[in-house]
């Protein structure tokens, strides 16, 4: 059933919420400036009405990246899920945002499942899309980066990803490698994920031969903006902002302080998927470019991420977290063919319910009956 309302409907009750925690293993740990991700903790909301419709949505909480954990996220979801299945549409938006305001993460796997669950035309495509992905390049040796960039190429990706944010020396040896591999067949995105101080992002950013970079993200810590604007002085390459971007005074702050070409947005950040457009319309308006994607999540988030790429991004996406797990969450599997995901518009997202046991660490029913029974 489609509706056209972009949030849960005025008036509109819900008959269900099913919340499930999971542990979802990588097939390969993913290698950050601040630890390896070998599993993704995951959160997943199911939101069902009383004619059957369901919507999904999901919080792939990453510690070190944003302040919200596995276990405190957990316990807020829970403890929310009582109190929004009494709300109608309009009280139900505005729990979920002031969730938001100390759980963002928590809070869009709310907000992305009422707004699917409402028929949002955000996630409706008029025809086929095909959302091109940027490839994680993680060998560190020049031989072995030779075989996985000719796997990448092979497989259709034209924008790849280095992480850095180790150690200057060791990163920038590292990236002239990937450069002589590289030899401008495809674009390069350098992401230190806050691992360096100024003065470390200031050596790595002067040691840089700009030849096939795109940009360089987030060298400093998401607060100290002070640091991230001393290496965006010396870079000879464009910046993107990150971590550092959690809504609308975020990006405004970016742009007056001149501190970056680019900036990435994710979902899980903005709560919903109405905000996350606003969030992309208002930075090219400010003269920036807006990079979208979540490597970090699975496949629900990935695909609504795609969703919205289709139609405002003109770049690589970096919604790639459901090729890093190990299986989907969703029953139909999302198509990744030539580099990019492939959207079909009669596309279905409903949940695998047999890879979501698989995975499951805890789950929570609740129905409107159970919770007025536990407060009375």
């Amino acid at each position: 059933m489609t509706r056209n309302s972009a949030s849960f409907q005025a008036g509109s009750r819900l008959e269900k919420l099913t919340l499930y925690r999971l542990c979802v293993p990588l097939w390969t740990p993913y290698r950050l400036a601040f630890g390896p991700v070998e599993n993704f903790d995951t959160i997943i909301v199911e939101a069902v009405d009383a004619q059957g419709n369901a919507g999904v949505g999901e919080a792939t909480v990453l510690t070190g990246y944003t302040d919200e954990t596995i276990e405190g996220s957990w316990r807020a979801a829970r403890q929310f899920a009582a109190e929004l299945i009494r709300h109608d549409g309009a009280s139900a938006t505005s729990a979920i945002t002031r969730l938001g305001m100390k759980f963002p993460f928590t809070a869009t796997a709310f907000g992305t499942a009422l707004e699917m669950l409402a028929g949002s035309e955000l996630l409706q495509l008029p025809g086929v899309a095909t959302v091109p992905l940027v490839g994680l390049l993680q060998a560190k040796n020049e031989d072995a980066m030779r075989m996985e960039f000719q796997q990448l190429l092979d497989a259709g990706y034209r924008t790849l990803k280095v992480k850095v944010g180790f150690d200057v020396a060791r990163d920038t040896e590292m990236l002239k490698s990937v450069q002589r591999v590289v030899q401008g067949r495809a674009r390069i995105r350098i992401d230190a994920n806050q691992g360096y101080s100024a003065e470390q992002g200031m050596a790595f950013a002067r040691a840089l031969d700009p030849v096939g970079i795109e940009l360089f993200e987030q060298p400093c810590a998401a607060g100290d903006w002070d640091a991230h604007l001393a290496v965006a002085r010396v870079s000879p390459v464009p910046m993107m902002l990150d971590e550092s971007i959690y809504g609308l005074a975020d990006i405004e702050k970016a742009a007056a302080l001149k501190a970056a070409a680019y900036i990435k947005v994710k979902l899980m950040k903005l709560v919903t998927l109405d905000a996350l457009v606003q969030a992309i319309t208002r930075i090219k308006a400010l003269g920036m470019q807006a990079v979208l994607g979540n490597g970090v999540a699975c496949d629900p988030a990935c695909w609504m991420e795609a969703c919205i790429a289709a139609r405002h991004i003109d770049n690589a996406g970096e919604m790639n977290g459901f090729l890093k797990a190990r299986a989907p969450l969703l029953r139909e599997r999302l198509v990744f063919r030539n580099g990019a995901i492939v959207l079909d518009p009669g596309y279905r997202a409903r949940l695998d319910m047999e890879n979501i046991e698989r995975y499951r660490v805890d789950s929570l029913v609740c129905t409107p009956r159970a919770a007025q029974a536990a407060s009375s």
